[in-house]
């Protein structure tokens, strides 16, 4: 038995760009909204967003939304889509005055206007030197953003359906009907009837050993996606974030750079200098990441180890304590360092999925490379794939992505909720899910589910992640298809109903080896170098074959690629420099 609702529009996930999407949603006083998270609100992983937001606004000097736009298709290596990242760089600056208007609390100028710092990648003049755009809330940015839209829903009557966790989408007669979701507490079945699903689920960092993501990143609104049919876009691309902690992976923020903070090797050298003469420490991200594997294959990782330092010690205390606090709690907490005396051990940290749920600029989601639309389905910020970030995304896109397209997809899908009627809700619709449940609690097997996942995140770190290889490639592969193997014969010990977290972790094991599986298929089909994806086997970048986007299908267990164009309008592919 399970138990029934029905909302005009149900959105999956409760971090920046679902609540934004609920609050738009909300807005139409006849669309009944519905946010469904598997966590509390206020600890979805926006939160953890620390440096800042970006937008031209002009307020420490001069700035353009079309320089921020060239910097967001160079720095995303010439894969993102033009016109979405058009509207990404114009809505931009409304929209932080609309988040100024709901009260998040800025840092402000001596002028009362919001304050805004240098991040890497972005820059005045198209390319001339760096530029302050980022707009920041200290070095808690995401966690404002959460909180302030958090209250805005709360306002708006929104109902929040907290810890309860999706495993499968219902499609009727070629459209979206809702929902199936299990109840943290309880572990009762719940049905969820809709006009509209929006999937804003975030990322899938968990399948790398060392990551800045949070444990509940498993790619769960991807995957159930995935496995319903809809292509994966672009999933090779998966960005690390050069400044994690050593060993933990925990988020350094690009602030600290953009404050003035410097990385050295072991013989203190500034070595951007050699990458990125220009931007030096401030370039993007996947340059500045292979800089640091490289000095460490070089032997210049402090004490011949393979990470290097970020230099703070040289920027006034003030600085530190006003504009990075929770950095320097942070460093002190977890490595027992003063970072106003001492230098931070850091290494490169699996962050960020560029690819994800294919949509168009609307939200609506697109499942073939002739961008057929599948009525009433919907997606947004990480999960997704507008394709504002191409190969790479510049530091302070994610916050901006989230909302310009939250927005958007929240907007369009309440008056599509208006014009349409409920679709048929099919009398199976929760069966595929009470199987999957009754297969891993009636499991016979002896493999280990934290087993299976501790290989499968060493493995990818080893063999795709910065760097990669045919034969690592393959490697992953046929190490992919072992573990999948070893996943049938799983056991989970754990046969309760409340906080299941065994049976939980299963679903969120079976999530990361499929999607394991599309980053491998297009890394491995993908012959050149391009952004986060870098092939030490076809090191240059390939235009004339690869300037495409990767679509990846899921059919009948086997994986099937297929590929759709670029959208170019005003800023043609050249060579990235820095």
């Amino acid at each position: 038995m399970s138990i029934h609702h029905q909302y005009d529009a149900v959105i999956i996930g409760a971090g920046g760009a679902g609540l934004m999407a609920a609050l738009e949603a909300s807005k139409v006083p006849e669309v009944k909204v519905a946010v469904v998270s598997k966590l509390y609100p206020t600890r979805s992983h926006t939160g953890t967003a620390q440096g800042g937001i970006c937008a031209a606004l002009g307020n420490v000097e001069p700035d353009s939304w079309e320089w921020h736009m060239f910097d967001t298709v160079k720095g995303g290596d010439y894969l993102g889509d033009q016109d979405a990242i058009e509207i990404l760089c114009r809505e931009a600056i409304d929209l932080i005055y609309e988040l100024e208007h709901m009260g998040l609390p800025f840092n402000r100028r001596p002028d009362g206007k919001i304050d805004q710092r240098n991040f890497g990648g972005h820059t005045r003049e198209f390319g001339k030197g760096p530029i302050k755009r980022a707009c920041y809330a200290a070095d808690r940015t995401g966690h404002m953003i959460l909180q302030t839209l958090y209250q805005q829903c709360i306002k708006q009557g929104v109902t929040f359906f907290d810890e309860y966790h999706v495993f499968d989408l219902v499609l009727s007669g070629g459209k979206t009907a809702g929902v199936v979701a299990l109840c943290l507490a309880t572990g009762e079945l719940h049905t969820f009837h809709a006009k509209g699903v929006f999937f804003a689920t975030g990322g899938c960092g968990k399948m790398y050993q060392i990551t800045s993501n949070a444990h509940t990143l498993t790619g769960d609104g991807m995957a159930v996606v995935f496995r319903r049919g809809i292509p994966l876009e672009d999933m090779e691309f998966f960005q690390f974030h050069p400044t994690g902690i050593y060993k933990m992976g925990i988020l350094i923020t690009e602030g600290a750079r953009g404050e003035g903070g410097i990385l050295r090797n072991d013989k203190g050298e500034r070595f951007m200098e050699r990458y990125a003469p220009t931007l030096l420490d401030l370039a993007p991200r996947d340059m500045i990441s292979r800089a640091i594997y490289l000095e460490i294959r070089d032997g210049r990782g402090i004490g011949g180890e393979d990470y290097v330092h970020l230099d703070l010690t040289h920027l006034d205390q003030e600085v530190i304590k006003k504009k990075l606090p929770d950095i320097a709690d942070f460093v002190r907490t977890y490595l027992g360092i003063d970072p106003v005396k001492e230098m931070i051990p850091v290494q490169p940290t699996a962050h960020y999925a560029m690819g994800g749920i294919p949509t168009d600029v609307e939200g609506r989601v697109v499942i073939d490379e002739k961008n057929t639309i599948l009525p009433g389905l919907y997606a947004a910020g990480e999960t997704a794939c507008v394709s504002v970030h191409g190969a790479n995304r510049l530091g302070t896109n994610s916050l901006i992505d989230i909302i310009v397209f939250g927005r958007r997809g929240g907007r369009h899908m309440a008056q599509f909720a208006k014009s349409v009627s409920f679709p048929n809700w099919p009398k199976d619709a929760e069966v595929p899910l009470q199987e999957e449940i009754s297969r891993f609690r009636s499991g016979k097997g002896k493999e280990n589910i934290a087993a299976i996942r501790s290989e499968l995140q060493v493995s990818m770190m080893e063999d795709a992640s910065v760097f990669r290889t045919e034969s690592g490639l393959k490697k992953m592969e046929g190490k992919l298809t072992g573990l999948k193997e070893r996943f049938k014969r799983i056991r989970i010990s754990d046969v309760g109903a409340a906080y299941n977290t065994d049976l939980y972790e299963a679903f969120e094991l079976g999530y990361l080896l499929d999607l394991s599986d599309a980053i491998v298929a297009g890394a491995l089909s993908r012959k050149e170098s391009r952004g986060a994806h870098c092939r030490e086997d076809y090191p240059k970048r390939n235009d004339s074959e690869w300037l495409k986007h990767t679509l990846c299908y899921q059919k009948n267990g086997k994986l099937e690629l297929k590929y759709k164009p670029v959208v170019i309008t005003r800023f043609q592919p050249q060579e990235r420099k820095y």
